[in-house]
């Protein structure tokens, strides 16, 4: 399974109609509602704003006026094939005055992925957990030293220092046992994907 690391655009024309392909990274459906947003906003007056987007275990797929199944399908489709997860891809249409049909609206968006596809560097989703890890000052400089090959999301500095960190499944135990002595707590907060370029 992979995904991206980053937003990507690509810009590719056909029969006269500028096809613009904007990749994201996604977690949440929400955000999924943004970026359809950013996409709007950033590209004005489309003809057409069509999208796909893997998360998890939901997928979907708009067309968004194109006729059916000429536009989002075929973008799901490659998104699949090529093993995709936590991706969404919007695909903005400038219309140009030539009437592509059917099977040429599903070649062309077919064509505006993978060629943004191909300009990507790839990550690799390997399962994990996010955890919330709870400790004193005293213990700073140990955890740090710990945690220095650990992806940290987040640090707060309160009465305890609290920290949520990403791990690995493989390598979670080794690392959780190496922090129990030196926290006040440790709590697992959800199951995720963690991101590692191919």
């Amino acid at each position: 399974m992979k995904s991206i690391k980053e937003k990507s655009i690509s810009e590719l024309e056909i029969q006269k109609s500028k096809f613009i392909t904007v990749l994201y990274p996604i977690h949440n459906i929400e955000e999924v509602k943004e970026a359809l947003l950013e996409a709007k906003k950033e590209f004005p007056n489309a003809t057409h704003y069509c999208y796909a987007y893997i998360l998890d275990q939901n997928e979907r797929c708009s067309d968004d006026g194109e006729p059916s199944k000429t536009a989002g399908m075929p973008m799901l489709n490659v998104l699949k094939m090529q093993d995709y997860q936590h991706i969404l891809a919007i695909v903005v249409r400038y219309f140009g005055g030539i009437k592509l049909g059917a099977g040429g609206l599903v070649r062309a968006y077919t064509k505006a992925m993978t060629t943004a596809l191909e300009n990507i560097i790839p990550v690799s989703l390997i399962p994990g957990n996010r955890y919330e890890i709870s400790f004193s000052y005293e213990q700073l400089k140990d955890i740090d030293h710990l945690l220095k090959n650990v992806i940290i999301k987040e640090k707060n500095f309160g009465e305890a220092i609290r920290y949520q960190i990403d791990l690995p499944i493989e390598s979670s135990e080794s690392i959780l046992q190496s922090l129990k002595p030196k926290t006040i707590k440790i709590e697992k907060k959800d199951s995720i994907f963690i991101s590692d370029v191919l």
